[in-house]
């Protein structure tokens, strides 16, 4: 509860290893500016009510159904470093696809 309005989070983890909350904000949506703000709330509400002297910083993680980038940069700008938003899929992909993924990454270290 936040002054007298109640806010639900989708998913709270604790990272015992990092002794942090892990946050996470599924959407049905591509990603929109709001979207930073919400979880930037959640965020900060952690910090100040839920987070022991011995913890770490919470971490929030924002899954939605398309990002754009450059929107992405502009909305998060100035807000916590913890804040990460990522894609993700509604199906698996394919073999090739993952056969190429990895290709890829196995190709940049």
């Amino acid at each position: 509860m936040i002054g007298d309005e109640y806010f639900f989070i989708d998913l709270v983890f604790y990272h015992r290893l990092l002794k942090c909350h892990v946050l996470v904000e599924l959407k049905i949506e591509a990603f929109n500016h709001s979207n930073a703000g919400q979880m930037n709330t959640y965020l900060n509400y952690y910090k100040k009510e839920v987070m022991q002297p011995t913890d770490n910083p919470p971490v929030g993680i924002l899954l939605v159904t398309n990002k754009n980038e450059t929107l992405v940069e502009y909305a998060t700008a100035g807000m916590d470093q913890q804040l990460f938003v990522s894609k993700y899929l509604v199906k698996l992909p394919t073999v090739e696809q993952l056969e190429h993924f990895v290709q890829n990454e196995w190709k940049q270290l």
